[in-house]
């Protein structure tokens, strides 16, 4: 679930990064088996007041067209790795989620995840990353894009912060200017391989916020830097957007919407 990175210039182990695993440049293994999506930078950015400047992207619905989740199960379920009664218990958590109803996160994507249990981390991370070759980069907007290489021109640190499996992101991290990355991590057991629970939390609702701080106070140190920008879609992003000092509503949902008219939050149209 965190993130972590090596410096520019100093050679990373095959054991830290793995060889097998398939990870894009730049983006290294800092858990057993586990992926820290991290996009190496030359030094942090900062402003003229010695503070770095956070831009912080939702990733489903803000930076893709659809839910990466939702499109892994359905991919999952043709590809016939989860049995119909575990897809039906995950379509049933999806209409109580749409219906805004209390859930249990780290339970679906145990769900999920259970179509790669007991498989080598190598073997589902390359699977994750040609899902998201296959089916997810062809969502990706260019607003967001756009958005995310004018912070970068002007020196703000990106970082997405997402619900997805971190595989996911980790893969789009190659495409994109994304320079940090948090996002879901699933636990690895002694073996090296994946299982069907989640390491820590799902990166969701107010954790996003969490351990966006605790990374950056990591990364830049403690008052060093600044959530200058969030951009999301989803009435689950209102904590994101409330730390900002510029909130972005994504073509947000209803909820979501009327939080933005009542907040005065840029509504974006992408």
């Amino acid at each position: 679930m965190s993130i972590a990175s090596h410096s520019p210039g100093v050679p990373v182990s095959e054991d830290a990064c793995g060889s097998s695993a398939h990870l894009p440049d730049g983006v290294c293994r800092v858990a057993a088996g586990a992926l820290g999506a991290t996009r190496l930078m030359e030094g942090a950015p900062t402003t003229s007041s010695g503070r770095v400047l956070v831009a912080a992207f939702d990733f489903d619905g803000t930076c893709i067209r659809g839910n990466s989740p939702v499109l892994l199960v359905r991919h999952l379920a043709r590809k016939r790795m989860l049995a119909p009664s575990v897809v039906a218990r995950i379509l049933g958590w999806a209409a109580c989620y749409k219906a805004r109803l209390p859930q249990n996160e780290s339970w679906v994507r145990g769900l999920v995840f259970r179509a790669f249990a007991g498989r080598p981390v190598g073997e589902v991370n390359r699977f994750l990353y040609d899902f998201y070759d296959r089916f997810i980069d062809e969502r990706f907007r260019a607003d967001a894009e756009a958005a995310m290489r004018a912070h970068e021109a002007e020196g703000h640190a990106v970082v997405c912060v997402s619900a997805t499996f971190e595989p996911i992101v980790a893969a789009a991290m190659e495409h994109h200017p994304i320079q940090y990355a948090i996002a879901t991590r699933m636990k690895v057991d002694e073996g090296g391989r994946y299982t069907d629970e989640v390491a820590g939390l799902p990166i969701e609702g107010p954790e996003k916020v969490a351990v966006l701080s605790r990374f950056c106070d990591e990364q830049f140190g403690a008052g060093s830097w600044e959530l200058g920008w969030a951009y999301g879609d989803h009435h689950s992003d209102r904590s994101l957007l409330a730390a900002a000092r510029h909130a972005c509503a994504v073509t947000p949902d209803r909820p979501l919407t009327r939080t933005a008219n009542a907040e005065g939050y840029d509504i974006l149209d992408w």
